[in-house]
């Protein structure tokens, strides 16, 4: 119970804070605990910044592959549009989502190696749940015959890692145009016509 509460309380403050701005001591007290007490959960600040970052990955990774599931009660288009929506939304709601995606594109120097490898699995995983939905796209007809699953998959992650980019060093309009012209190319180029 009380490393959960560690894990979560960590996470705000690695969220708001970064992990240079993050304080064990900090973290304690809004826990209710002494400092020392955190090394009876954790080796170190290393670990706790570790553990949290890993659960962060699997909320995040359970959150895409609900929402990128071939869903036939609405069109691929929406589908896909509604994922790119809900992440900006996810990211301004949830300190989880802005945990995990300023910690994928700045983490602490000393984990970046341990970091990255995390970073990448997602990114992976991600993917392959946008490619099980152009499987299933491809087999209905519903993207372009001369599009492959591969082009469509790697089309549409670069459009989200761009928005990405916007989450983290743009403001809602930015996001928004670069929401707005990436998807009406992107769209244009897989739909079936």
């Amino acid at each position: 119970m009380t490393a959960q509460k560690i894990r979560d309380i960590a996470l705000r403050h690695f969220a708001r804070n970064g992990y240079e701005g993050a304080s064990l001591a900090d973290i304690a007290a809004e826990v209710g605990i002494k400092k020392p007490s955190i090394y009876n959960h954790f080796k170190g600040k290393d670990e706790l910044f570790m553990a949290v970052y890993q659960e962060a990955a699997t909320r995040e990774l359970q959150f895409v592959e609900a929402d990128l599931k071939p869903n036939r009660s609405s069109s691929l288009e929406l589908q896909l549009l509604g994922f790119l929506s809900g992440y900006k939304e996810r990211y301004e709601q949830e300190e989880n989502t802005k945990f995990f995606l300023r910690m994928s594109f700045f983490p602490p120097v000393h984990l970046r190696r341990q970091s990255m490898a995390l970073s990448l699995h997602y990114i992976d995983r991600m993917a392959e749940a946008a490619s099980l939905l152009f499987q299933s796209a491809k087999q209905d007809g519903s993207i372009d015959a001369d599009v492959t699953v591969e082009q469509a998959t790697g089309a549409y992650m670069a459009v989200l890692d761009s928005l990405f980019v916007e989450m983290l060093y743009g403001d809602h309009d930015h996001y928004k145009r670069r929401l707005d012209a990436a998807w009406h190319v992107f769209w244009r180029g897989v739909r079936s016509n």
